[in-house]
């Protein structure tokens, strides 16, 4: 008689053995039947939610996607982990940005080891967090605020805010940063697939530590930097800060948006970076 497989394990336990086989730094690449690689495709990762407040929708592989020059099938712009989102600006007549995001069940070693390399968090990858929804919103709503202006992103994740704000609101450059260099390869991915909707306005994806020296071709020269649910970790408020000083303008009229949720205990207000403005 055939012995009867083991019994599934729970989600919780196949996080930690992923998080077991980062730590001791075994090959991320695994054999397609590996037990482990097969079960993770099961885990899910922490969905960051949403108000609605940009309408969006998942493409199917067969689904038109207009890039420059071309019209593609969804499928045709994504990798194997990837998904492909449609999200409609709340404007009259306003554009619809396609966004390529990691699959919310797909998990890699390679985040953490890239975590520990480069001293950052991997939040940009897990999912779209609420506060770059309502960030994004704003921005839309507000075009004003940042026409004929240098704006740049930090920690932009897939860069939905700073991808609104060159869509909509005739800036004349939009730089969308993060220190992930998975998340800013898929920064310029959207860059790139929207290009036709920036008009006039330059845009552009950086790598950016906000505990390192920043390049002097950056500094003092923004005119607004804008930034979601950035303060999450304390250890790099005071970094933050810095670097907020240090891009931008020297100027009355240069600003710095924050929108995070209210968490308390926060630093932020003490090392001068104001958040939650709005």
């Amino acid at each position: 008689m055939d012995a009867a497989p083991p019994p599934p394990r729970s989600p919780a336990s196949l996080r930690w053995s992923i998080l077991r086989r980062s730590l001791l730094r075994r090959p991320s690449s695994s054999a397609p039947d590996d037990p482990l690689e097969v079960s993770t495709k099961n885990v899910s990762r922490k969905r960051g939610g949403g108000f609605n407040l940009i309408p969006c929708h998942p493409l199917d592989d067969s689904d038109s996607v207009e890039v420059p020059e071309a019209t593609l099938r969804a499928k045709d712009i994504v990798g194997p982990r990837d998904i492909c989102t449609r999200y409609k600006l709340p404007l009259e007549n306003g554009p619809a940005l396609v966004m390529i995001q990691r699959m919310e069940h797909c998990v890699d070693l390679n985040d953490f080891e890239i975590s520990t390399r480069y001293d950052i968090d991997t939040t940009g990858l897990v999912c779209s967090w609420p506060s770059e929804d309502v960030l994004a919103y704003f921005c839309v709503k507000h075009p004003f605020m940042f026409r004929s202006k240098r704006v740049i992103e930090l920690g932009s994740g897939y860069g939905l805010a700073g991808l609104a704000i060159a869509a909509s609101s005739d800036a004349q450059e939009v730089v969308i940063s993060d220190g992930n260099p998975d998340v800013v390869d898929y920064i310029q991915h959207n860059i790139s697939v929207n290009a036709q909707v920036f008009g006039a306005t330059k845009v552009q994806s950086m790598i950016l530590h906000w505990n390192q020296d920043l390049v002097s071709d950056v500094l003092s020269s923004f005119d607004v930097v804008v930034a979601s649910d950035c303060t999450f970790f304390k250890q790099f408020h005071e970094s933050l800060a810095c670097t907020v000083k240090s891009l931008l303008k020297r100027s009355e009229v240069s600003e710095a948006i924050f929108l995070s949720p209210k968490r308390g205990g926060k630093k932020t207000g003490e090392i001068g970076c104001i958040h939650n403005i709005i």
